[in-house]
């Protein structure tokens, strides 16, 4: 069975810069996470110094553990980085993987994408 999965990055106002956005759409699975992994290090490079990379989750329906291991490694990389990883309008099972792996305080979380 294969899952749907789209990624993309935009930019959005953020405070007085314009912060890179990773739309993700779809499943963020062990078949897709090389493709998160790329956009989010493709953002990070793009991003300046003590901003913030958001990753909207607003149309992800799912993340397993190698999804997970993808946003946990890019954060590392961001704070590297002086920059922040923020995770916007997660769905109730990312909170809940969030939780039951006590990852929840490792990353922002902001409602939703402005703009």
């Amino acid at each position: 069975m294969t899952s749907e999965f789209d990624a993309r990055t935009s930019r959005v106002a953020d405070s007085d810069a314009q912060a890179p956005v990773v739309r993700v759409s779809g499943e963020i699975d062990i078949q897709h996470a090389g493709e998160l992994e790329d956009l989010l290090a493709a953002a990070l490079a793009d991003a300046k110094s003590s901003s913030a990379i958001i990753v909207d989750l607003s149309n992800s329906s799912f993340c397993d553990s190698s999804g997970l291991n993808v946003l946990i490694r890019a954060r590392e990389a961001a704070l590297r980085s002086s920059c922040t990883l923020r995770l916007a309008a997660p769905s109730h099972q990312m909170l809940r993987l969030l939780d039951l792996t006590g990852t929840t305080g490792l990353f922002p979380v902001q409602p939703a994408v402005a703009g």
